[in-house]
């Protein structure tokens, strides 16, 4: 069996980024992910400005708390003021440029407005309260890398240089069907003998939260011409096409001999629990091919896989370069006497206490543990755990 860094490493190795990009406004970019840097043309601040509301002074003019100056302008955000006379203050509001001849800016709650001016209660230093010009951003600096996936406070920094549009990769095409004479759409009877096929939703809701373009074929007959048919019509328009079970030796397994006429797969033990087996290849088209995978079909199995194989390769193919996500060392708060000869990918959740907990049952097919836990606990093959060692957890929101 291959070992999960194995695994992945080769699915990573395979990954051919999309190239094709698209100029989008900023408001519709968020999600997308960046295809070249981005450089400011502007400062921001543009220029030095008032952090809060206050007044704006010289600094060598008030020698002792208590000073009481003249007020000889005032200064609204969005205005610039004129230059500071000597042995006054501005009365200047958060935002607003700081008037030449002023260093520091004392805040309104230190000073006694009055009629004859303003009572200054603290002895100022230089720079006091100023927003120094190009402080946040430098002209020219770059403030963007490519390849990541604009976040809200990304496309926040690209207003803020005052870009109007951004250029991204478009989204990865995802086409998804499912075999199995076996499933039974939600809403529907249940015959006996027959289940509700819940992976199809999940793995459509897993897709659309990356970002992919989803396209669903639905149901496919279990015969070999039908699943043929069905990897024609999702290679035709799709970068990737992703199924769940089906891909066995059985009688009524069509998925591999479909693929393996239409393409190529490779059927890969991986050495994980949940999972082990994973289907990997390519189905011809006419202008390339598009990426196969084929998934456990247990519930449990195939999120988990999805999670830990297919998210890290979903990312490449849009471009991103970083896709590991991020594990944290908490403390055991449970025993795992028995561990498997595979890594495990354990299904616990984070307790007040700062340790981590398991759920009771981490079968392949129990879905409420999934719900239940926030994360998964990363334990190397063969490992027992007793309560208080230190294990790797990695939340579901650096998997999802």
């Amino acid at each position: 069996m291959l070992t999960f860094e194995d695994a992945l490493g080769k699915l990573l190795a395979a990954a051919q980024p999309v190239t094709e990009t698209r100029s989008l406004p900023l408001t519709a970019a968020a999600g997308r992910v960046l295809a070249a840097p981005q450089f400011s043309t502007v400062a921001a601040p543009p220029l030095d400005n008032s952090g809060m509301d206050g007044y704006a002074v010289k600094s060598a003019d008030i020698p002792v708390a208590g000073t009481r100056l003249p007020v000889s302008q005032r200064i609204p955000a969005g205005s610039v003021g004129m230059p500071l006379q000597p042995g006054t203050a501005a009365r200047i509001f958060t935002g607003a440029p700081i008037p030449a001849g002023a260093d520091a800016v004392i805040m309104q709650e230190l000073c006694e407005a009055g009629d004859d001016g303003v009572v200054i209660n603290q002895v100022p230093t230089p720079g006091q309260n100023i927003r120094c010009a190009g402080e946040d951003i430098a002209v020219g600096a770059e403030i963007l890398a490519a390849s990541i996936k604009l976040r809200p406070q990304d496309i926040a920094l690209a207003a803020s240089a005052g870009l109007p549009e951004l250029p991204v990769y478009r989204r990865l095409r995802v086409g998804v069907f499912f075999t199995g004479d076996e499933l039974v759409q939600p809403g529907e009877p249940l015959p006996p003998g027959a289940i509700y096929n819940s992976n199809r939703y999940a793995l459509r809701a897993l897709l659309e939260g990356l970002g992919c373009e989803v396209r669903d074929l639905g149901q496919v007959p279990d015969t070999l011409d039908a699943t043929k048919d069905a990897l024609r019509r999702a290679a035709a328009d799709n970068d990737l096409i992703v199924t769940s079970g089906g891909v066995s030796v059985g009688e009524e397994d069509h998925v591999k001999p479909a693929v393996e006429a239409e393409g190529r797969l490779d059927m890969w033990k991986i050495a994980i629990k949940p999972g082990k087996p994973l289907a990997f290849g390519e189905v011809r088209k006419d202008d390339g091919k598009a990426w196969f995978i084929g998934l456990p079909g247990n519930p449990v199995s195939a999120i988990v896989t999805f999670m830990i194989m297919v998210r890290p390769f979903v990312l490449r193919l849009q471009g991103i370069r970083d896709v590991t996500p991020r594990a944290f060392t908490l403390r055991a708060d449970f025993d795992w006497k028995k561990p498997d000869a595979r890594a495990e990918f354990l299904r616990g959740r984070r307790n007040e206490g700062g340790g981590v907990e398991l759920y009771p049952n981490q079968g392949a097919g129990v879905v409420t543990s999934l719900c239940w836990g926030d994360g998964l606990v990363l334990n190397p093959p063969g490992q027992p755990v007793a309560k208080g060692d230190p294990v790797r957890f990695v939340p579901f929101t650096e998997l999802l």
